[in-house]
C-alpha cells in the first residue's frame, strides 16, 4: 500500500473461499483483491479497502487510453455548490475495453465473488443502469463534498449497498489533490465526525466500502491537477435487498451533502442542500444530480 493512504488497521482476517458460480474474472487481480478484502469488515470508520493494481495491467492501460477528454462533449456536466464534476454512464458511448469491463463487472460470477467478499451476508445486485455511477472526472476545481449516498435506488427500489471506484489516472502525483476522505459518525444525525482515511486518487487503485454504516465520504479539497491531467475513475454501485425496517435516514432517494469548511455560514448554499435532500427532483440547474 503507497505512503499516500492514511488508513486505520486492525489484524486482517483468514482468506474466504470463493462459492461455486463464483469468479472475479481475468480483467482484475483476483489475488490483490482476495487479500484486501481480508481486512474490510474490521476497517474504519467504516468497512472498506484499498486494492492497488486492481485491474490486470494491460486492463488497466487500455481502459486508461480510451478514457476521453475532459472536452469530449459525451459528458454529463455538474456545477454546483456541492459537486463539480462530470460524469458519463452511456453503454453505447463506452469504447470497446471500457464496455468489456462494465459487463463483466456487472455479470453474475463477479458479483457472486463481491458478494462473498464484501457482501457481509446480503447477496449482492448489479446496477447494469450505472445509476450515477460509470466514468467520473475532474479537472482543476474540481471538487466533491463530503456527503451519504443514496440509500435506496430511485428505480429499482433495492438499497445501495457497496461502491467500488477505481482511479485511472497515470501520473497522478499527490499534491494534485482530489484525495478520497472517509469520516466517522458525528455526535448528532446528519453530521459527519473527523476524517479517519484519507486515499489519494493513484492509477489503478480501487477503492471498496460499505454504503450502509452512515458511510461519509468525500473528496479532501478541490483538485489542484495542471492543465490536462484530471482525476479519473470509474465507478460501479452494488444494490442488496432494502431494510424491512429502514430506520430514520436509511431511505435517502438522494445522496445528503454538508456543507464545506467555507459553506458553513453561507445561506445560500445551506438552502441549496437542506432542498437538495427535501425534494428528489430539486434542480436549480434543471439537472438532476445524484
Amino acid at each position: 500500500m503507497s505512503d499516500n493512504t492514511r488508513v486505520a488497521r486492525k489484524t486482517p482476517a483468514p482468506a474466504r473461499a470463493l462459492p461455486a458460480g463464483a469468479s472475479l474474472g481475468a480483467l482484475v487481480n483476483a489475488e490483490n483483491i482476495c487479500a484486501a478484502a481480508r481486512g474490510f469488515a474490521q476497517a474504519k470508520p467504516f468497512p472498506h479497502c484499498v486494492i492497488d493494481g486492481f485491474f490486470a495491467p494491460a486492463t488497466a492501460k487500455a481502459l486508461a487510453e480510451e478514457f476521453p477528454a475532459y472536452d469530449s462533449p459525451a459528458w454529463r456536466s455538474y456545477a454546483s455548490p456541492v459537486q463539480v464534476k462530470k460524469t458519463l454512464n452511456a453503454w453505447d458511448r463506452f469504447p470497446p475495453a471500457t464496455y468489456r469491463v462494465f459487463f463483466e463487472l456487472n455479470g453474475a460470477p463477479f458479483v457472486a465473488a463481491f458478494s462473498a467478499l464484501f457482501g457481509r451476508g446480503k447477496t449482492l445486485f448489479p446496477d447494469a443502469g450505472l445509476h450515477g455511477g460509470g466514468w467520473h472526472s475532474h479537472k482543476k476545481g474540481g471538487k466533491l463534498n463530503t456527503h451519504l449516498d443514496y440509500d435506496i435506488h430511485p428505480k429499482t427500489g433495492l438499497r445501495r449497498k457497496l461502491n467500488l471506484l477505481v482511479y485511472l489516472n497515470p501520473h497522478w502525483r499527490a499534491e494534485w489533490g482530489g484525495a478520497l476522505g472517509l469520516w466517522g459518525r458525528g455526535k448528532t444525525p446528519g453530521a459527519a465526525g473527523a476524517m479517519q482515511a484519507e486515499i489519494a486518487p493513484l492509477f489503478n487503485r480501487a477503492v471498496v466500502f460499505d454504503t450502509t454504516c452512515e458511510s461519509w465520504h468525500g473528496m479532501t479539497g478541490a483538485v489542484q491537477s495542471p492543465e490536462g491531467e484530471e482525476r479519473r475513475s470509474l465507478a460501479l454501485y452494488y444494490l442488496c435487498a432494502p431494510p424491512k425496517r429502514a430506520s430514520a435516514g436509511d431511505d435517502r432517494r438522494r445522496a445528503l451533502f454538508l456543507p464545506s469548511a467555507e459553506q458553513e455560514n453561507s445561506p445560500e448554499v445551506l438552502e441549496y442542500i437542506r432542498r437538495r435532500a427535501k425534494n428528489p427532483d430539486y434542480s436549480p440547474s434543471g439537472k438532476i444530480e445524484y
